[in-house]
């Protein structure tokens, strides 16, 4: 099968490796053309999980997406939710009608692409979204190191996205199916796991440029206490919109980047410092780094639209996003009520538009 993979960063190379590797004709974009430029020699350069090497993918490297999606069975968005309202809005012009798959789509990134289709007065394909990124990698010179790749991910689809849930699961082993997009929204794991590090760390972050370990040197006691209730109220929202959803920690041991015994015991400190496939992750450089500007804007924003919707108080995730505002330079616009097209919708409107 063709398979489009949008992305040439540590996600979209993964998955361009590993659908390759399963046999599928994988034909990778990206934007910028000088991301795919270290791979076009030889092909690409990975190591880590999925093994290590140079692995050309058989239908080539294009910055020219009409290309990139042509005649392919799927496409698969392995890109920052910060570059999504472009890409969407170019997918929607070129009335792309393959299934549509976000890995990931963040929060709220389906209903986002519904909303810019719809304002582009464009037909919807086959649309699902995981709810995290299928892989823990980075790119390091050219090479994508893949430190991790997911046990277990959720995905949901929109209305009339079955086929893009049946590729979901068929192309990424361990995707675990919910009943609509609001589940796999509410079950992004960076939505919780990074807000509370950013803004406890700042300092440091802009002190050192990140010279130390997120995961393990920046989870202290304080971290998690406020990781813990900002899960709480994640917990919360879901429920009121009919999901009981696990834990941040139940959530990552199910991916595989935690410390199982610890998450056994429900130590959330001690389980996030000893997931061994993030352990080496370094802390954001700056202030402009995307755990600011993409997990507040594209997570943390979202999140407490839905939570507006659904009627809860989410007084910790708005603190954080307050600060975040006040901290980064410049304004975080992001997926806003309206962006996400829930403005003004009651719960029951919005959950009937996802089911």
């Amino acid at each position: 099968m063709t398979i489009a993979v949008l992305g040439a960063g540590a996600g979209g190379l993964a998955a361009a490796v590993e659908l390759t590797l399963a046999g599928h004709e994988v034909r990778l974009w990206n934007r910028n053309p000088a991301r795919l430029e270290p791979h076009r020699a030889e092909g690409i350069r990975h190591r880590g999980v999925l093994g290590e090497g140079a692995l050309p993918p058989a239908g080539g490297f294009t910055s020219d997406l009409a290309e990139a999606i042509a005649g392919v069975d799927a496409v698969v968005v392995c890109l920052p939710s910060a570059v999504h309202p472009a890409l969407f809005a170019d997918l929607a012009e070129l009335r792309c009608a393959a299934p549509i798959v976000l890995n990931p789509g963040h929060t709220g990134g389906a209903l986002h692409l519904r909303q810019v289709f719809a304002a582009a007065g464009a037909p919807l394909p086959p649309v699902a979204e995981f709810s995290t990124l299928t892989y823990v990698g980075r790119v390091y010179d050219g090479v994508a190191d893949i430190t991790g790749r997911a046990g277990q991910v959720r995905v949901g689809a929109l209305p009339g996205g079955r086929a893009a849930l049946d590729w979901a699961v068929r192309l990424f082993p361990g995707a675990s199916p919910v009943p609509d997009v609001l589940a796999s929204s509410l079950s992004n794991v960076n939505l919780v796991l990074h807000p509370p590090g950013a803004i406890l760390g700042a300092s440091w972050v802009e002190a050192t440029g990140g010279a130390f370990t997120f995961y393990v040197e920046g989870m202290t006691p304080g971290v998690a206490r406020v990781l813990e209730r900002l899960d709480a109220e994640r917990l919360a929202v879901a429920r009121a919109f009919g999901h009981e959803l696990p834990s941040l920690i139940e959530e990552m041991s199910a991916v595989g980047t935690v410390d199982a015994d610890a998450a056994k015991r429900g130590d959330t400190l001690a389980a996030i410092r000893g997931g061994a496939a993030n352990a080496t992750i370094p802390a954001p450089d700056s202030l402009e780094h995307r755990y600011y500007r993409e997990d507040f804007a594209f997570g943390v924003l979202p999140f407490i639209a839905l939570a507006d919707v659904a009627g809860e108080q989410v007084p910790v995730a708005r603190s954080l996003f307050a600060i975040a505002s006040a901290l980064v330079p410049g304004d975080l616009h992001g997926l806003s009520a309206e962006r996400l097209g829930v403005a003004g919708l009651s719960r029951d409107e919005l959950t009937a538009s996802v089911r």
